[in-house]
């Protein structure tokens, strides 16, 4: 949806009329309208959210209940096993003053330093929820275009086990929706997330660990999901790689980008990740594994499988040379400052009007990819495969038409089915 219609939307539905009757709580349920949120769209309703967030999380959890209702609220910050419950036309509205934004620690494209807090965030705590049918609407763009230090993303969980987000609709331009870092369980689900311009990210998964998408349909301006675990030799040392991630059944496009990246802040490694049953279209790339030199790092494990690529100018990017802002502290030894690519496999994938079915020639030969296979593919690309520095290659079943030029071009290629994929 146009952003300004999204806008224009949520703020006539705050026209209406909304039941002020008393609010009657349920056992371990906490109201905001009980500690003084108003609704109305003009009030900031930031100190009422706060108190009962807080009275949840005293009270040993339980559900913070959102009912219909038009709320401007600046950052608010969950406690432990609290879930805040969304009712379906419940919008949240970032409040336009930065200073209801305090700073805090930021990691921010692959390193740490000073940034805005989250619309909504939660640090070193367990079991936390943001469930239901509402919405949930970015700042203003003076707040999102903020870099040093950054601005305030929408949700950002550190550091917390067993996170759940489930069911609500996201609206933001230029700055991350979600930021999940240094987490682990997390289930994000049935969301639907819309976000334009660069830098506007949908879930930007950060060194985590055991991480579900699902049924989600995410269209932003830059990466719809992106992989990362920081960038430089920081990362390395600290050893945090993103791993045992499940994507699946989800639409994904973006206009800037790619419907799925990994990189370029990936120095802690990315490994043991799925990808299946999604369509991914857009004006980018499809999956985009991408990197640097100083990077270091690996991405281990990558499988995609079940996968339809349409109108997009490819179904993999594979760019490892010289993407991404060089890290303070770089990567320097040689063959370590490479990222090391290794069991990269896809099967059964579809594309639809696709420019390059694989561009992959931009990879060092210092640290060439091992074990890419590619099996089972059929549709249309103006482009077939263009590798290099690869070994242990399979190539097989692969039925595609409309491409112009060789097949294949090979540089320094190894493995079956070079001579005849088809």
């Amino acid at each position: 949806m146009n952003p300004s219609r999204f806008f224009v939307f949520a703020l006539a539905l705050s026209l209406a009329q909304f039941s002020l009757a008393p609010v009657v709580e349920a056992k371990g349920e906490f109201n905001v309208r009980a500690y003084g949120a108003t609704g109305d769209g003009t009030t900031k309703d930031t100190a009422a959210f706060q108190k009962a967030l807080d009275a949840c999380a005293a009270g040993g959890g339980g559900k913070v209940m959102v009912p219909a209702g038009d709320y401007q609220i600046g950052s608010i910050v969950l406690g432990e096993n609290t879930t805040l419950q969304l009712a379906s036309r419940a919008y949240l509205v970032g409040s336009p003053d930065i200073a209801d934004y305090p700073m805090t620690q930021v990691r921010f494209e692959g390193e740490f330093g000073p940034g805005h807090r989250a619309l909504i965030s939660a640090e070193r705590k367990d079991d936390v929820a943001i469930v239901g049918r509402g919405f949930i609407i970015g700042p203003p763009l003076t707040l999102s275009l903020l870099r040093n230090p950054r601005g305030p993303v929408l949700i950002e969980f550190t550091g917390c086990t067993n996170v759940t987000l489930d069911g609500f609709t996201t609206q933001y331009q230029r700055l991350w929706s979600i930021h999940p870092l240094f987490c682990q369980k997390v289930v994000a689900k049935n969301l639907t997330i819309r976000s334009v311009a660069v830098n506007g990210d949908g879930i930007d998964v950060d060194s985590c660990r055991d991480v579900l998408i699902e049924h989600c349909d995410i269209n932003t301006g830059d990466d719809a999901i992106a992989l990362k675990s920081g960038r430089g030799l920081a990362a390395v040392r600290l050893n945090r790689p993103t791993e045992d991630v499940t994507i699946k059944d989800c639409t994904l496009a973006s206009s800037t980008f790619a419907g799925l990246a990994v990189g370029t802040e990936l120095s802690g490694g990315i490994r043991n990740v799925e990808v299946e049953d999604c369509l991914l279209s857009g004006r980018q790339n499809g999956i985009f594994l991408k990197s640097r030199d100083g990077r270091g790092g690996y991405i281990e494990n990558f499988t995609g499988k079940n996968l339809t690529v349409r109108n997009s100018p490819t179904f993999l990017d594979i760019s490892l040379l010289k993407l991404g802002i060089q890290a303070s502290d770089p990567v320097t030894a040689d063959p370590e400052k490479w990222t090391q690519l290794s069991h990269i496999r896809f099967d059964h994938i579809r594309v639809d009007n696709v420019a390059h079915l694989v561009l992959a020639h931009d990879i060092p030969s210092q640290r060439p990819v091992n074990d890419f296979s590619l099996t089972d593919v059929q549709g249309t690309c103006a482009q077939a495969l263009n590798l290099a520095n690869m070994t242990n290659v399979v190539l097989a079943d692969i039925r595609v038409t409309g491409y112009h030029g060789p097949f294949l071009t090979k540089v320094n290629v190894q493995g079956r089915g070079l001579a005849h994929p088809n």
